[in-house]
This record gives structure tokens, sequence and C-alpha cells, in this order.
């Protein structure tokens, strides 16, 4: 991809600052931030009132209530506190497919369009983010980084992630959670690991006290293969080689078993409380954020 395509067009953009990701516990953090917290705390927003208790400090007693009733109530103030948002964006080598299919369907330009526009409604709702690239080798990451000025920051470096090499999901994912502050982590991946192993990693995100999502990018092509015939497939991450004969009877089996497989990494997510997207890369990337993720409470 010689040329960087728009992972961002501003009509998007502008819908998209209309909105702000929500955790459902959000994460206290150094610094305060734009969202709301379901803390009470010693900002300038009112939440509730509460009968007043001995010991309660008398600066928060509201005193026309007081005149009018006689009697006294304490006011509750929402506390405003940043939300650690966390995007990991797999870059292995799988994510590059098709190699030489429509630009449009390619798997890692459509996890990074949808990664620049999470990333981009996190920055502008005043969230901590960071944007890591899971892949061998050594780490690469954005942030974390906080408000809208970081935003051409964050759109170039999303836009120089590409895919090589291998990825141990399970690795990736327990190494980030042990050096990352607990927050929102989504994960935007086509969840091809090595040895395909995901949920010890996983597992390691939420002993952490993450709220994960997951976002399953396929390629239309890996659905409905167009070829048939005696092949020579070869793994692009492991570099393995199988001869196979594809026939419709072949072909069926397939699509089976990578239904099933979806089917089983669906029911690993509700089994442990997680959020999961599948999606395909000739579908609109923006609906899951302005649809998908707005019925599942993720965004509001």
């Amino acid at each position: 991809m010689a040329q960087q395509p728009t992972l961002l067009p501003e009509i998007i953009r502008r819908r998209l600052e209309q909105l702000m990701l929500v955790a459902r516990t959000v994460r206290a953090g150094a610094v305060k931030g734009d969202r709301r917290s379901v803390k009470r705390g010693a900002s300038i927003e009112f939440a509730d009132y509460r009968n007043y208790a001995a010991g309660d400090d008398l600066r928060q007693l509201d005193w026309n209530i007081y005149a009018r009733l006689e009697r006294p109530y304490i006011k509750l103030l929402e506390d405003e506190e940043d939300l650690a948002v966390h995007i990991l964006v797999d870059a292995s080598a799988s994510m590059d497919f098709p190699a030489d299919g429509e630009l449009d369907q390619h798997k890692l330009l459509f996890a990074k369009r949808i990664a620049a526009g999470l990333a981009y409604l996190s920055l502008t709702s005043g969230d901590r983010l960071s944007v890591a690239v899971l892949r061998d080798g050594a780490p690469r990451q954005f942030g974390p980084a906080r408000g809208r000025a970081q935003s051409l920051r964050l759109l170039q470096f999303v836009g120089q992630i590409d895919a090589v090499g291998l990825v141990n999901l399970d690795v990736a994912l327990a190494d980030f959670a042990q050096r990352a502050r607990p927050g929102l982590t989504l994960l935007i991946s086509d969840m091809f690991s090595l040895d395909g192993q995901y949920r010890d990693g996983l597992n390691a995100l939420l002993s952490r006290g993450h709220e994960v999502a997951i976002v399953h990018v396929l390629a239309r092509e890996e659905l409905q293969p167009q070829v048939t015939g005696d092949l020579s497939l070869v793994d692009v991450e492991t570099t393995l080689q199988q001869e196979v004969t594809l026939d419709g009877a072949m072909l069926s089996v397939y699509q089976q078993r990578l239904q099933s497989w979806r089917d089983e990494l669906r029911g690993d997510c509700r089994r442990r409380g997680l959020h999961y997207f599948p999606l395909v890369t000739d579908a609109a990337w923006e609906q899951l954020i302005l649809r998908d993720m707005r019925r599942a409470g993720l965004v509001k």
C-alpha cells in the first residue's frame, strides 16, 4: 500500500465528536477528564441529595433547601475523572490480506480505520489513550496521551502501522496487562494467533481489572473463498506449506469449521463478560462505533 488512504474522513470525524466511550465502571485516573464518574466527589456537577449526618462538611449543606424544608440535606456532586482507553491493533502478517485485492477490503486498513475512529473519539472525550501494536519484536505504542491536540500525531502513528511477523495473543495480551493501567481495552484482530491460543491473555487482562472488547476482523474472501482446484497454500506467518484440493465439499467443510470457530469465540467472550463484535471488511467500518457499540452500551 504505497499511497496512504484516508483513515478518518471529516464527515465521520464530526459525528464522532458528539460521542464518548463508556465503561461499566470508570477507573479513576490521576487527572480529571471530561467524563462523569459513578463516584461522588467534589466537582461542580450536581448529582443528588442525601440526609445530613453528624460529621458531614457543613460547606456541602444546601442552605436553600434547609430554609424551605427546615431539614438539613447534603449535596452530592459527580466527580470528573479520566478513563484509561487502550486500543490494541493486531499487526501480524495475517492481517495483510488480501495482499492484492480490493484496498478497502484489506484487513489491516480496516483495523486501522477502526482504531483511528475509536482513538479520536477517546481523545475528544478527554480520556487517557494508548494505542499499542501487537506483533513480534519491540513493542510500539502511541501515548498515553490526552486531548484533541494529539489527534494529528495519533493519525500519523496509526497510518504507519504495517503488518509483519507473528503474534502470540496469549503472550502479547498478558504482557500488556502487566504494564497498562486498568481501563477499557479494545482488541482489533483477526484472532489468528500462534498455536491458536488467546484465552490466557484475555484472562490476564480481566484479572488486572480491564474491561475488554474484541473487534474480530475477517475479510470476505476468508469467509467465502473464491478458489478451487489443486492448490499449494502457504501460511504467511509461519511459511508452512500445505497441498490441498479444494472442491465444493471441502469448501463447505471449511466454512462450517470457520463458523464453529467464530461461535466458540463468541461463547468464550460471553462467559467471560467480554464484548464481541464480529466484522467483515466489506462492511462500513464506522457502523461498529456509530451503531453496534452504541447498542452494546460502549458508546453514548
